[in-house]
């Protein structure tokens, strides 16, 4: 499920794992590096501390400010893109609250703070919020339930 206001972005999925493996995958850098497209990040998970993502050549890429912190429960930083020269009144801030269920995780991503230019209207791509992350959460969904993440894409 995707919901897209002018402000926020939320997308859900089930994966079938269990809540700790599903934290591993979102505070490792082991697991990011394999399906966040080469990023990987790193915190000393301390609340205010910050949290850097690196490309594969070691540049930094995004970076925020850890807000919460409850293993295998609720992640939450703000998140601002590296290139990102927009005036922001606040910074857009990224939660992931994850939920068990028997053998699944109901995983609940929410963007908050965003202005309009954050989303991008296209059919093919990964550019925007809206296309972005889905592909990052499809990507995470497939390399814990098969062990391998999705085949790499190219649009042409």
């Amino acid at each position: 499920m995707i919901l897209i206001t002018t402000s926020s972005f939320q997308y859900v999925t089930y994966i079938a794992t269990t809540p700790e493996k599903l934290w591993e995958a979102l505070t490792s850098s082991e697991f990011t590096e394999k399906y966040w497209f080469g990023r990987k990040i790193q915190s000393d998970w301390k609340e205010g501390s910050l949290v850097t993502f690196f490309d594969e050549n070691g540049n930094i890429t995004d970076d925020g400010t850890l807000i919460a912190y409850e293993p295998h429960q609720l992640l939450s930083y703000t998140f601002l893109w590296v290139e990102d020269q927009t005036q922001r009144e606040c910074l857009p801030k990224v939660t992931f609250k994850l939920q068990p269920m028997e053998s699944t995780v109901k995983l609940t991503l929410q963007h908050e703070d965003l202005l309009p230019s954050d989303f991008f209207d296209e059919s093919e791509g990964f550019q925007g919020i809206n296309n972005g992350w889905p592909a990052i959460i499809s990507n995470l969904k497939s390399l814990l339930e098969t062990g391998k993440t999705l085949p790499a894409l190219t649009f042409s």
